[in-house]
């Protein structure tokens, strides 16, 4: 490959993608940068090039837009996984604020929430089912592939992805959504990129504009504060310069945590404004909303700008063939949008005025905005954590005055607007008791871009680098029984890219073959609450308050390719190493103690878990001696395993480790373990399959919440061909209670198979059948039902049919009417147990069985009653809430009906399911010490 010609710069933005390059020449330093202009379309066939690509998509109906008007200079190749036909920039961003649901927006802010599968085709979030959707990470990458055409089109004989390339994320980032975007960016066929955090190319960008005179400027400036306020995130970090030798030295020494707040938030404060006086009190849909927050972004920006006018009319148009009859306009004005803004989202608050974290998050489109939207008491929560380092600083001996930064740095499209810079001014100068300097960024929408590439040029020694390492310090979490435990420090903040921390003070023994897990935990704080530095391979007490789990690293290490007995293991013993990769993610391996060479690398498990980091307790006193028994008596000896103790088996298991129901999470995986081992010998007598069967679907619910779950799928799902021995009633619904237990563990695929083995028996007509009606009793068709309904993983037209099926039975006072009710509550819930939102069933569906339920006597059988609470569960994300109408008439009648407190507060507020509530969901009560997180 020939080497690059050019350093990039591209600023992956929540609302803009932005692209700077300069030229590698000899003089580098004072190679100038330029921004380059993206072409993209602004209409029908129309296209220009601009400084800024909206990050926006939008997914055309077949026949809305003719081929000829989405041609663009190049062919355009979409990446593998991508929809042919869909408009990039500002066209996309254009007729999103006109035709409702085929918009994609926030892509980036998709790609860091956890609680969506981020590679799933998710998005345009509120789309109608006829819209064709992509995943966050396909979104992102269409946005960089885009660009990459766009300049290899310009560049013909230098393409992009032989150029240097840096691509800006925030500072608050995980591990995660980076790798995420390293996947972007090599699916948009740019494979070799570095990663910059966005304050940090604020800072670049700034000392470029100013490197004859920073050393100077900055002396009376030790502590900077860089706040970007941007489309979908704040992102806060702390520059402290300091000086050895009269030579100037720029460290960052302090990251903030991840908010998910910014100009997004805004416009839906204005689009909630404007919302009441287009309807009063009825509701937008999800998909008329996004429409208006179009344009509530745009008026945002007009009145907020220098030469504002006093108001900006804001206009509806209707949908579908009332497009012209049921247009309407109102009017924002600036006062309005002024007050919104600084009051709402930059108030002058004090320094001891930390966020209200009680208060349910604002959660519109699927993302789990911050609870308070206040930006201010965001900045005083960051600046405590961080006290110590800056009054370090500073220097500052007085520590009964907080340490506040004298110099403040602000960026993002926000502070385009002169009076929000000044009250962001105010707000420092106020705590600090004394004026700060407020740092010149003449372009708040381009800095980040072109501080990527002063940074590129820094890499290459032609300009100051700032230093500071690793964002955050990284944790090993060693567990212990009923305590948070111990952590040890893996890699501490501060430590430099490339630098490579062994824990040699440490060894681990593994088994080749099987899978590890590693559980991490994170800080971006610099000591902990006894006032502790954080060091490199430090032992530390947890401070829940202080840490943040991080999804597990999870590797199945292979072996050397020894022959070993069959029955013999091949151990290892490791050491753990890490390094800041020079891409900027975290890299760990597993360094054989015997030979340096011999590594294995870990990667994130990134897979949706559901699941609250679990605090993993010691070992029963008494569970080797369980394990030992199941050993026994599923063992290859037969004489050992015949006699009584086979049907005592689960009594004498309680016996040893008391009542099944409060097994911790811990204990029931290491006895699932011992019955895995078993497995070939389940079928021996019908008392040795009841047990397998029971005992280990028990150990194993809900089928995840353990890294290592999915290798013990993995285990159980060849058994699902075999069958079962003993083909009886009880057989059967025993079988199909073990599924129905791990289902939250199983994936798409292996769902549907199980749906297609069970939908005959289902299905109303076999009722109608004698011979099935006989073979669907035989079977177990209540198990088989719970089972279907436990499917989240189903797409919705499967579950909309099942559901409709279980409505038709209930009605008709069809046998086991109770589980029919049951079964439709669960497959119509809003909000599910483990699958992912975007399977749910549609608002609109529900809505059409809702009178059905409203007609029945909820006393008499109060299932109807739950049932109706699943339906209308309230999640504050409209495209999945019922309307306010149907919301007021289940609350009467649930009031009427004399159900429990709780169940009305899931219909009326935004509420956890407790622990009874989730056993009825569930049908088991959930393992001690697993909580469902459902964002």
């Amino acid at each position: 490959m020939a080497s690059p010609r050019f350093l990039v710069g591209i600023d992956l933005g929540t609302t803009n993608t932005v692209v700077a390059f300069c030229e590698i020449t000899d003089n580098l330093k004072h190679a100038p940068v330029s921004l380059f202009d993206i072409d993209q379309l602004i209409g029908p066939g129309e296209v220009v090039r601009k400084p800024l690509l909206p990050s926006f998509r939008y997914h055309p109906a077949q026949g809305q837009v003719a081929g000829s008007d989405l041609t663009l200079p190049w062919e355009n190749k979409p990446v593998d996984g991508d929809i042919s036909h869909v408009i990039i920039g500002e066209w996309a961003r254009e007729l999103g604020a006109k035709v409702e649901g085929r918009q994609v927006s926030s892509a980036k802010s998709w790609l860091s929430h956890q609680a969506v599968d981020r590679r799933s085709d998710i998005l345009p979030w509120a789309g109608a089912d006829e819209v064709d959707k992509v995943s966050p990470v396909i979104a992102s990458a269409s946005y960089l592939n885009h660009i990459r055409q766009a300049w290899n089109y310009r560049h013909p004989s230098n393409p992009l992805e032989h150029q240097d390339v840096v691509v800006t994320v925030p500072a608050s980032f995980d591990e995660t959504a980076r790798k995420l975007t390293l996947e972007a960016a090599q699916l948009a066929g740019i494979n070799h990129i570095v990663l910059l955090e966005e304050p940090q190319a604020v800072c670049y960008d700034w000392y470029a504009r100013h490197q004859n005179s920073a050393a100077e400027e900055l002396k009376s400036l030790p502590l900077i504060l860089v706040c970007d306020v941007g489309g979908g995130t704040t992102d806060l970090s702390l520059i402290e310069a300091k000086y050895t030798d009269d030579e100037l030295a720029l460290d960052r020494i302090g990251v903030g945590e991840h908010l998910m707040l910014g100009g997004d938030n805004l416009d839906l404060a204005l689009a909630h404004l404007a919302e009441q006086r287009f309807s009063h009190s009825k509701k937008l849909n999800a998909a008329n909303l996004t429409k208006l927050i179009q344009q509530t972004r745009k008026a945002k920006e007009n009145l907020l700008s220098t030469n504002a006018p006093d108001e900006v009319k804001i206009t509806m148009l209707g949908s579908g063939s009332k497009l012209l009859g049921g247009t309407k306009s109102i009017g924002l004005t600036k006062q309005e949008v002024h007050q919104i803004a600084l009051d709402g989202f930059f108030p002058l608050s004090d320094f001891t005025h930390t966020p209200d974290k009680r208060r349910s998050a604002v959660v519109e489109f699927g993302l789990p905005y911050v609870a308070d939207p206040a930006v201010s008491k965001h900045v005083a929560e960051f600046l405590n954590q961080h006290q110590q380092v800056s009054y370090s600083a500073l220097a500052q001996q007085d520590t009964s005055k907080p340490a506040i930064p004298v110099g403040l740095l602000l960026n993002g499209g926000v502070f385009n607007s002169e009076l929000v810079t000044e009250r962001v001014t105010r707000l420092l100068s106020h705590w600090r008791g004394e004026p700060v300097t407020v740092l010149d960024n003449p372009h708040p929408d381009w800095s980040v871009a072109l501080g990527a590439v002063a940074f590129g040029k820094a890499r290459r020694g032609a300009q100051l680098k700032i230093g500071g390492g690793v964002a955050r310090s990284y944790f090993l979490h060693l567990q212990e029984k009923n305590k948070m435990g111990k952590a040890l420090c893996l890699l501490a903040k501060g430590t430099e890219e490339g630098h490579e921390i062994r824990l040699s003070g440490r060894r681990f023994a593994l088994t080749l073959g099987e899978p590890v897990r590693f559980n991490l935990l994170t800080t971006t704080h610099d000591t902990l609450s006894n006032n502790t530095a954080i060091q490199n391979g430090a032992m530390v007490d947890i401070d829940a308050d202080l840490f943040s789990p991080l999804p597990p690293y999870i590797s199945t290490l292979e072996g050397q390719g020894m022959e070993l007995q069959a029955n013999q293991k091949e151990r290892v013993e490791v050491q753990l190493a890490c390094q800041l990769t020079e891409v900027g993610t975290l890299k760990m391996e597993c360094v054989n103690v015997d030979d340096d060479n011999k590594r294995w690398a870990l990667e994130f498990e990134v897979r949706n878990q559901k699941a609250d980091e679990i605090q993993q307790q010691n070992t029963h006193p008494r569970l080797a001696e369980c394990k030992a028994l199941i050993s026994r008596l599923y063992s290859g000896n037969k004489k050992s395993a015949e006699g009584k103790e086979i049907k005592t088996l689960a009594k004498d298991l309680e016996k040893m480790l008391g009542k099944r129901d409060e097994w911790d999470f811990s204990t029931l995986r290491q006895i699932f373990d011992a019955f895995a081992l078993g497995r070939k010998r389940r079928r021996r007598s019908e008392a040795h399959e009841k047990n397998w069967l029971r005992l280990a679907g028990f150990s194993l619910r809900p089928g995840f919440g353990d890294a290592t779950d999915s290798w013990r799928i993995e285990q159980v799902w060849g058994l699902y061909q075999q069958g079962i021995q003993f083909k009886n009633h009880q057989g059967w619904s025993d079988w199909w209670v073990f599924w129905r237990r791990i289902a939250g563990g199983l994936n798409q695929e292996q769902q549907e198979t199980i749906l297609a083995d069970i939908a005959k028996y289902l299905h109303p007509g076999a009722m109608k059948n004698p011979q099935s009606a006989k073979a669907a009793q035989e079977m177990g068709y209540e198990s088989m039902l719970r089972l279907a309904a436990s499917l989240e993983h189903l797409d919705v037209e499967d579950k909309t049919l099942l559901a409709s099926w279980c409505l038709s039975k209930a009605l008709n006072h069809n046998q086991f009417e109770q589980a029919h009710w049951w079964a439709l509550g669960r497959l119509a819930a809003r909000t599910p147990l483990y699958g992912s939102q975007h399977n749910v069933i549609a608002r609109e569906q529900a809505e059409q069985w809702l009178p059905k339920l409203l007609e029945q006597n909820w006393q008499k059988e109060p299932m109807i009653a739950f049932a109706s609470v699943m339906m209308c569960r309230k999640t504050g994300d409209r495209l999945f809430d019922i309307s306010d109408d149907f919301r007021q008439q289940v609350v009467e009648k649930l009031k009427q009906s004399k159900v429990p407190q709780s169940w009305l507060s899931l219909v009326e507020e935004i509420k956890e399911l407790s622990a009874s509530e989730s056993k009825r969901v569930f049908g088991d009560a959930l393992p001690s010490g697993l909580t469902l997180v459902n964002h």
